[in-house]
């Protein structure tokens, strides 16, 4: 039966990867590399990277594939990312059944294939659809929330307290609920709106490439200086991928 390995690889440090991440590759008889057109070609570049530095033959071994971008017109949030779902769960199942019948294949995730990404749910709905027989495996990564909190050297959570993980659209919506909430996706920027300044907010972008920035402090003394930095950033570079934790209160508070 044909195999897929979906591997965690980290934020975009080549040294993010584990052994059985490493392994899981060299295992596999086609890597499929995604790519995601012109704007976003240094991702490509990085994925490209890590094949180069860790699988053996890697010119012999990698597909590359374009990634279909997500139409929003006339659709809800919810309809928009069911109708990409598919279009990408078609993509992934030509390039399944291009496999040998006991052959493997290895989809290469950002960050943690847990962890708001998709792809589990799109091998599911091709293994659904019953077009072809195959069985997969999932290899953790290294996500944005340990990247941050290892850029910044703090705790994710304060001491014996939870923490919640979310959008940026869900914090837009429902604001602050939490003593620490991690802060994903953030296009819109929801940390601005807070209305409470004396929170703590810890922002990182592209955290664990060459091109790595932090920032922290006070909510109300630099969520300005951030949106600023933001700006610039993913003008420079054609795009951007940031994370933030917004904290309130200290360890130990009742």
């Amino acid at each position: 039966m044909k195999h897929i390995h979906i591997i965690g690889i980290g934020t975009g440090n080549p040294e993010h990867l584990t052994i059985q991440a490493i392994n899981a590759m060299n295992a596999a008889d086609m890597v499929f590399l995604p790519v995601k057109g012109a704007g976003k070609e240094e991702l490509a570049e990085i994925r490209r990277e890590i094949c180069e530095r860790y699988i053996s033959q890697p010119a012999r071994r990698i597909s590359e594939f374009a990634v279909p971008q997500r139409q929003t017109a006339d659709k809800t949030y919810v309809q928009s990312v069911d109708t990409w779902h598919g279009e990408i769960a078609r993509i992934y199942g030509e390039l399944i059944s291009g496999l040998p019948d006991d052959g493997s294949g290895a989809f290469l995730v950002w960050g943690d294939p847990s962890l708001y990404d998709s792809t589990i749910r799109i091998i599911e709905r091709v293994r659904r659809e019953g077009r072809m027989a195959f069985d997969y495996s999932v290899i953790p990564g290294i996500t944005s929330i340990q990247a941050l909190a290892a850029s910044h050297r703090i705790p994710v959570n304060l001491v014996g307290k939870p923490i919640e993980v979310t959008t940026g659209r869900r914090l837009a919506q429902d604001g602050l609920l939490a003593d620490s909430t991690v802060v994903m996706l953030d296009g819109e920027q929801a940390f601005a709106k807070i209305d409470d300044p004396d929170a703590e907010i810890f922002w990182g972008a592209y955290l664990g490439t060459k091109d790595e920035i932090v920032r922290s402090g006070r909510l109300g003394d630099i969520a300005t200086d951030i949106l600023t930095l933001r700006a610039e950033a993913r003008q420079r570079h054609g795009w951007i991928m940031d994370i933030y934790l917004l904290r309130k209160g200290r360890d130990f508070d009742e």
